[in-house]
């Protein structure tokens, strides 16, 4: 590549926010036709930069140049310069249609009126190029799933006509035939020579589709390579500053010791059925499943958000019922939510208010008022003890990034131990330094006694931490595999199709297994 081919380019790039120093000195460019890669952990400044390169914040010191021009520091600037961004949650009105999405603001006008079928004929072809269907367009946003949503938000940036494209996390909600159709589009772009910034942390998908790689630790560029240059564990290296440790271990538990939780022919109509399980103390179970399978609704009618509407939940050897959160907690249920920017965090408020929220009563002065010093030295002993990143308790909890937000949702249910804790994608979006710490944490917990269910769709998670995995398709649990399962056999159960409508099981076991070897 030339100098000429550069697209963009900042230098010295340096942001602090209140006592954070969020980027010090960042240099980074993107070139025409390239797909560079932008990783690091939760925290070490990326969301930060690509807010600069959109215009959304604007850095302290250092320049950002398109095409040789410097831009001025704002949105309209940066989309007029040919910069779009696509961020991790869509970023879309749920009451609108799919085609109003796409063009609100700058509506294509033939005089003073809205032309309506240009418009449409314009939608038509973004939603072809994603593999969506064009009926699609007509269909309210907040009707269609999260993973089409954010195709959607892809649609809307491809068609600004973008230099720069960025991607952020675009393939954390989307299920595997979803990511292909992106992968085809992203070639597709560079091909074109469109500029491509790619941030995920499921690394395996930089040898895809990245050419080249810098990594952000602590706010500063720690190394820039080739992606054929490096391996991804020398990038998971560069990222933490160490070698990672090795998967968790698992754990003993006793066949005859009486369940934690049991479960028996649990239902919510549309969403899953006859769902039996049980956990026991010290035990971790996983409840596998794809995208839609029906995981999340059963986590949630574990602790009340959407109850159950048949079968029985047993606690230590009691029926209860759960039609509420509250109900759940008096059990001795904890969630971890796998929305924690809808359900989990006060994101104007302290990091100490998050965490002590749900246990005030261990906090009151004579039952009258909160111990605010209490409140501190508790949020202080776990910024310390789960490594969350902050200046102090103090800090609001929007003002983290998502690892550390989460983990402020997990020292939640950590201050007092529960009986059973249940988690919701408990690692989704978050850096592998984060998730390492999270894992260790969950296991903690077990070795205490606790009865833990993770409910994940990250099957390499699973596998690590889970004494048996639950695989969960079309709302019914389908297979169960002890420690020690291959991946392909537990993606084959998932991904089976009995119907008849597409691949059997063994047919499905046999192309993960080749896509396996082949990676």
């Amino acid at each position: 590549m030339t100098e000429s081919e550069v697209l963009l380019r900042l230098t010295g790039i340096r942001k602090r926010y209140g006592g954070v120093q969020a980027l010090r000195g960042v240099d980074f460019d993107v070139r025409s036709g390239e797909v560079h890669a932008l990783v690091g952990e939760n925290g070490a400044g990326k969301s930060t930069l690509i807010k600069i390169i959109s215009g959304a914040e604007t850095a302290d010191e250092g320049t950002v140049e398109m095409a040789g021009q410097r831009l001025s520091g704002n949105t309209s600037a940066a989309l007029d310069a040919g910069i779009a961004t696509v961020y991790q949650e869509p970023q879309l009105f749920g009451e609108l249609s799919v085609a109003e999405n796409i063009f609100i603001g700058r509506e294509l006008t033939r005089g003073p009126l809205v032309d309506l079928p240009t418009q449409r004929a314009k939608v038509d072809e973004l939603l072809d190029r994603l593999g969506l269907d064009r009926t699609l367009a007509d269909v309210r946003v907040a009707d269609i799933p999260v993973g089409e949503q954010q195709l959607v938000s892809i649609a809307k940036a491809f068609s600004h006509d973008p230099k720069i494209l960025i991607l952020d996390e675009p393939s954390a909600i989307l299920t595997d035939r979803e990511i292909d159709t992106l992968f085809q589009v992203v070639k597709g772009l560079r091909e074109h020579g469109v500029g491509i910034i790619y941030i995920s942390h499921r690394l395996d998908e930089l040898s895809v589709i990245a050419d080249r790689v810098t990594v952000l630790r602590d706010g500063e560029k720690v190394a820039a390579h080739p992606m054929r240059e490096v391996t991804i564990r020398r990038i998971v290296e560069l990222m933490v500053g160490h070698v990672p440790a090795g998967p968790p271990a698992g754990h003993r538990v006793a066949a005859d010791v009486e369940p934690a939780l049991e479960v028996s022919g649990l239902g919510r109509r549309g969403r899953f059925q006859d769902v039996s399980l049980a956990v026991r103390p010290s035990e971790v179970v996983a409840v596998y499943g794809l995208i839609g399978s029906g995981t999340g609704p059963l986590a949630r009618a574990l602790y009340g958000i959407d109850p159950a509407d048949s079968g029985t939940i047993t606690i230590n050897g009691q029926p209860v019922s759960l039609p509420t959160p509250q109900a759940a907690a008096r059990t001795g249920i904890a969630l971890l939510p796998g929305n924690r920017k809808a359900q989990g965090v006060f994101g104007i408020k302290s990091i100490a208010f998050n965490i002590s929220v749900a246990h005030l009563h261990l906090l009151r002065r004579l039952r009258l008022w909160v111990d605010r010093r209490r409140e501190q030295q508790v949020a202080t002993d776990f910024i310390k003890r789960i490594a969350i990143k902050a200046p102090g308790p103090h800090t609001p909890v929007n003002a983290l990034s998502g690892g550390n937000q989460q983990k402020v949702v997990l020292a939640r249910q950590l201050v007092e131990r529960p009986g059973v804790l249940v988690l919701e994608e408990p690692t989704q979006g978050v850096d592998v330094g984060a998730k390492e710490e999270i894992h260790k944490q969950i296991l903690a917990l077990a070795d205490q006694g606790t009865a833990v269910l993770v409910v994940s769709s990250d099957l390499l998670e699973v596998l690590e931490l889970a004494d048996r995995v639950l695989v969960v398709r079309a709302g019914s649990i389908v297979a169960s595999f002890g420690r020690g399962a291959s991946q392909a056999d537990v993606l084959a159960a998932a991904a089976g199709d009995e119907s008849g409508e597409g691949t059997t099981l063994d047919a499905a076991r046999a192309a993960v297994s080749q896509e396996v070897e082949s990676r």
